[in-house]
């Protein structure tokens, strides 16, 4: 299941780039989610930015693995990503284009208990 609860906003950023931010982290989401798991994208405006996150119910990663995630070709699990395919980059590239767009990505997760992905737009 993917819930949205996003407040109405405009972003002003690159349509064509900013897809690929919330494809890249909803297909990474859904890769390791299991059946009957969910997934929830909720946006907020606040007076100085606004923030999208994206969390799910999914494997989760361990804390000493999160400082990885956005480097180029870096797997968690070799053999568990192996098995839902994919080659490291898909962070790396939403990670640039985030910096590219002067905003901000953060992740937070549990093993078991899935993993947030929220990215904050200063106005």
């Amino acid at each position: 299941d993917i819930e949205l609860d996003l407040e109405e906003m405009v972003i002003v950023a690159d349509e064509d780039k900013l897809s690929q931010v919330w494809t890249n982290i909803i297909s990474n989401s859904i890769k390791f989610t299991d059946p009957g798991g969910k997934i929830a994208v909720t946006g907020k405006k606040y007076v100085k930015g606004l923030e999208v996150t994206i969390q799910d119910s999914g494997i989760g990663i361990p804390q000493e693995e999160l400082r990885n995630i956005f480097k180029p070709f870096y797997k968690l699990d070799k053999s568990r990503t192996r098995a839902a395919g994919g080659n490291g980059i898909g962070l790396s590239i939403v990670k640039r284009i985030i910096d590219l767009h002067r905003a901000e990505i953060r992740a937070e997760s549990r093993p078991g208990e899935g993993t947030a992905f929220t990215v904050y737009f200063p106005s």
